[in-house]
């Protein structure tokens, strides 16, 4: 379950958040706050994974509570707001995103839905963490190596209208797309919110290098390499995909049989 903490000083919306959330079978609200000093005592007290987080509140606002708990353990802000102009500020704060005034139902389940993934994505990495360290009774050998433990085996994906585990060598290629990056693999695509940089460094980096600052691609998928102009070239994949290798990341795939 994804324990939820609600907090905002007016009760109709945090009445509204809960009736939301009432369809989120996966999600248990285990308290409310009304105010900014008992928002920090309630993050302190329950250690939430989810955070509806009212900007503008009695005391000090939602942006000072984030700083005040720096040291809790938050799963993931989403920031409530009246006015859009707090919505960069809000990513500032690493929130995962935010809602405006009076909510939006569609707009309410796509950020839950963010919330879902991310959180399960976290709790598969430290699940995998686990299973190389053999920890827990595992009967799982570690891959060799310093960084062993940071390798990502599998991740949480969306499918249908549930989820499940994609392992890491089933993917073909990815592609940054905004907050997201794009996996490819079994003839479709996935979407996960986080950057190719921290999803390079999980992945295992004898499969998967960057050829672009916007695709990584699984070494074992690429069947042809064509030089262009300015030291670019063209990634043939055994599906028939054609990538970019750019200049600055040619070496990454080139010198990989040297």
């Amino acid at each position: 379950m994804i324990r939820a903490l609600v907090i905002d000083d007016a009760p109709i919306v945090r009445k509204g958040i809960r009736l939301y959330l009432q369809d989120e079978r996966d999600i248990e609200v285990i308290g409310e706050a009304v105010d900014g000093p008992d928002a920090v005592v309630q993050i302190a007290a329950h250690r939430p994974d989810l955070v509806f987080l009212d900007v503008q509140m009695p005391g000090f606002d939602g942006f000072e509570v984030i700083r005040r708990s720096k040291d809790a353990h938050i799963g993931a802000v989403v920031f409530v707001t009246a006015h859009a102009d707090y919505a960069m500020r809000a990513f500032d704060t690493n929130a995962l995103s935010y809602l405006l005034k009076p909510i939006n139902a569609a707009r309410f389940r796509e950020v839950v839905h963010r919330a879902r993934l991310l959180l399960c994505n976290d709790a598969a990495g430290k699940s995998d963490q686990q299973l190389a360290s053999g920890s827990e009774g595992s009967e799982a050998v570690a891959p060799a190596g310093p960084d062993a433990n940071r390798r990502l085996s599998r991740v949480l994906v969306k499918h249908g209208d549930g989820f499940m585990f994609l392992k890491t060598e089933e993917i073909d290629w990815i592609a940054s797309t905004g907050e997201y990056a794009n996996l490819h693999a079994r003839k479709t695509s996935f979407l996960i919110r986080t950057s190719l940089s921290d999803l390079m460094e999980k992945l295992d980096d004898r499969q998967f290098t960057r050829i672009h600052r916007c695709t990584i691609v699984n070494m074992d998928r690429v069947n042809e390499i064509h030089p262009r102009s300015h030291g670019d070239c063209d990634v043939l994949l055994q599906d028939g995909t054609l990538l970019r290798l750019s200049r600055s990341y040619r070496d990454n795939l080139l010198l990989r049989g040297s």
